[in-house]
């Protein structure tokens, strides 16, 4: 069982890894460099994730061994010096048969986890700081060819490696010019550590600080369906802004297109970079557009002005931005919708009697055999009336106490004695016992809360629509490196500060135990003793001012003054904008009731024909064929013209029903005692059983008043 937990924790990882990618981005869109970049960062940092509780019982486990051979000399010294003293040459047992130590069933054998934690590592440390940045720009460029585009994604690096090449020079003037320092490259390699784990970690507090609050309250909020559906009021009319937004940005942009798909023709050496800006336009754009390939136009007159190659680059990027964020606004509608709309239907099942939940609209997708045995509609309304608001409230209370005992933890994680970390208390305690399952659950546990504070701020950021991270594959190319990069920056100095949490890291906690792999690969913090015994130890303090402005949403007031919109319970603004969000659920509502209703219609009615029709159709067949077996050698020429008349005749008039029928456009509410069975004929007077008489006298009227 040695390499087989390794091995799982490494598979389960990476679907994990891939199921993020998967939600989040587009596997048939997207760019394959892209996807690859970002799927290793992600991967990456969940294994340092879910190995690290590994790495600890193993620890534990060699910190025993120690223990146990000290244990084992010490009392055979003291011994021998009582004998020697007394004059009794015979010794006394060792206490050592005493002490046992139990092997975890996770234990990972020597020298395998520092070459893990070391590949793992530097290889994310590359990507976040190497290799990220420059695909970044790459997806990012407007570039028509890979050679414009790594160009373009070289002078947008160049400040940014520049600037690492500058310090990394500076250092080592300055320990050439102080020999004394004698700083090998061991130390050098501490130093960038350090460096990088600073920057994450003044970060991490930051993130850790309003997740701590938020995620909580979120929970506790949506316990409370009317707030929740206020809320939803308040979004849907923001988004309703955004997605307006999103489709005048695109009609500009589009302008520019016709203008330069106007200005450059087809003999025009820059005419295939125009294709290429035309192929990223919506549908409805480039039907519109075309190409006029009839004009021709010599592009040596130097009357006319055409753009440049960087122009057309520009305009190239402009265009995949606007479409990618107007195609993200519409998902995002749609999805906002249904959930307002579920909502609704929770506030209106909550007083029904029957107890059983009815949705307004029907999903589009079939029932599965899990709604129809287990989650049916009377379970459905159990659940969302009742089961779960309080799930949601117990859940909020508890995490709610996990963020105050983190909170306590780090501001008095550097205190050794007495131990007042909670966490270092739990691990201590179960580390007596050598419960090592219990060890690695609650290691595991602690990392995943922390992980999930910070990774959801990191999801939830959103500056200025540049960055953002959505569900439903609408994450752009840019999001998702960029995600990948704060990644890779942040959880090492995650699991740093999380074993300091629980005094596993001797460079904080100043305590003579045996180091976990992962921590000696990071170095000794003494090369740099007011970083590891100043801002490591004072800095995360900080979060409890940040928890302290997220509770009193000190944030949102600030970005509310500043003009940009938030949803504040008291404000005029927010009234103003739920409002609005209520008329335009309405109005949608209405607009899908209109459809669903046409669509039953065209239902009820295509039923109706296919039934009055197949008598009719089944009489000519046997008829046709009683004259092909009876007649075939009698019948003249008059009489298989009318019986192909019939056919005709027949068959248009079933086809002519087909056509009118499924056509996209809405019935009109019909009456069975004033409609004919053919209103195509209704001239000839002739009614079929007397049930429908004529509303038109021609079909090309039936749908006019819709």
């Amino acid at each position: 069982m040695s390499g087989a937990a390794l091995g799982i924790e490494i598979a389960v990882v990476f679907f994990l890894a891939l199921f993020l990618l998967h939600r989040y981005g587009d596997f048939r869109k997207q760019q394959r460099m892209v996807l690859f970049g970002t799927l290793l960062a992600w991967y990456l940092c969940f294994l340092i994730v879910f190995i690290l509780p590994l790495d600890v019982s193993t620890t534990i486990y060699k910190q025993c061994l120690i223990d146990r051979e000290v244990h084992a000399q010490t009392p055979t010294v003291s011994s021998v010096t009582s004998n020697q003293t007394t004059g009794n040459a015979s010794v006394s047992p060792s206490k050592s048969t005493q002490w046992a130590c139990y092997k975890p069933w996770s234990y990972i054998p020597n020298g395998i986890m520092p070459v893990f934690w070391r590949v793992v590592y530097w290889t994310s440390q590359c990507l976040t700081w190497l290799l990220l940045p420059f695909m970044q720009s790459y997806a990012r460029s407007g570039g028509f060819s890979i050679a414009g585009k790594i160009k373009t994604a070289l002078i947008e690096n160049a400040i940014y490696y520049g600037t690492y090449l500058f310090i990394f020079g500076s250092l080592l003037i300055y320990v050439a010019v102080y020999p004394q320092w004698h700083l090998s490259w061991y130390e050098l390699q501490t130093i960038g550590i350090t460096a990088a784990n600073t920057w994450g970690l003044f970060l991490l507090v930051l993130l850790l600080g309003y997740g701590l609050v938020e995620i909580p309250r979120s929970y506790w909020e949506a316990s409370r369906q009317g707030h929740l559906l206020i809320k939803t009021y308040f979004k849907v009319s923001k988004l309703m802004t955004e997605k307006a937004d999103a489709e005048e940005n695109l009609e500009d942009v589009m302008e520019e297109v016709i203008k330069i798909n106007e200005s450059i023709k087809y003999n025009h050496p820059l005419r295939k970079n125009v294709d290429t800006i035309l192929r990223k336009c919506p549908v409805e754009y480039q039907e519109k557009i075309g190409r006029n390939m009839d004009d021709y136009e010599d592009f040596d007159d130097k009357q006319n002005t055409h753009p440049t190659e960087r122009s057309l680059s520009k305009l190239h990027k402009q265009v995949i931005y606007t479409v990618q964020r107007l195609n993200r606004t519409r998902v995002q509608w749609q999805i906002l919708l249904e959930q307002a709309f579920h909502l609704e239907d929770v506030a209106k099942n909550e007083t029904s009697s029957s107890r059983q939940f009815v949705h307004s609209f029907a999903s589009p997708e079939p029932v599965g055999w899990f709604r129809h045995y287990f989650y049916t509609p009377t379970f459905e309304w159990y659940w969302e009336c009742l089961l779960k608001q309080w799930f949601y409230r117990v859940l909020a209370v508890v995490l709610a106490l996990f963020s105050v005992a983190v909170v306590w933890s780090e501001c008095t994680f550097f205190s050794t004695r007495p131990v007042l970390s909670l966490f270092a208390v739990f691990i201590q305690l179960a580390e007596r016992d050598y419960n090592y399952l219990y060890i690695e659950m609650a290691c595991f546990i602690t990392i995943f809360f922390l992980c999930t504070c910070v990774y959801s701020t990191v999801f939830r950021i959103r500056v200025f629509n540049y960055y953002y991270l959505d569900s439903h594959h609408q994450t752009d190319a840019y999001s998702l490196q960029f995600s990948g990069m704060l990644f890779c920056r942040l959880t090492p100095p995650l699991c740093l500060n999380f074993l300091g949490l629980i005094h596993m890291d001797s460079a904080i906690s100043h305590q003579a135990k045996e180091q976990t792999a992962y921590t000696s690969i990071m170095g000794s913090m003494r090369v740099l003793s007011f970083i590891a015994n100043g801002f490591y130890i004072y800095y995360p303090m900080l979060i409890v001012i940040l928890c302290i402005a997220t509770y009193f949403s000190l944030g949102t007031r600030c970005l509310n003054l500043l003009g940009f919109q938030q949803f504040m319970g008291d404000n005029e603004m927010t009234s103003d904008l739920i409002d609005e969000g209520r008329e335009l659920l309405c109005r949608e509502r209405r607009k899908r009731q209109r459809i669903e209703d046409g669509e039953n219609r065209r239902r009820e009615w295509r039923e109706r024909y296919a039934q009055r029709d197949d008598v009719p159709a089944r009489q000519q067949t046997s008829m046709s064929e009683m004259k092909e077996t009876n007649y075939a050698e009698t019948l003249n020429s008059h009489t298989n013209c009318r019986v192909e008349a019939q056919y005709s005749h027949s068959g248009s008039r079933t086809g002519r029903d087909s056509i009118e029928l499924l056509q996209d456009a809405e019935p009109l509410d019909f009456n069975t005692e004033t409609l004919t069975d053919d209103p195509l004929q209704s001239d000839s007077g002739r009614h079929a059983g007397g049930r429908y008489f004529s509303m038109s006298s021609s079909r090309s009227h039936i749908f006019d008043d819709v």
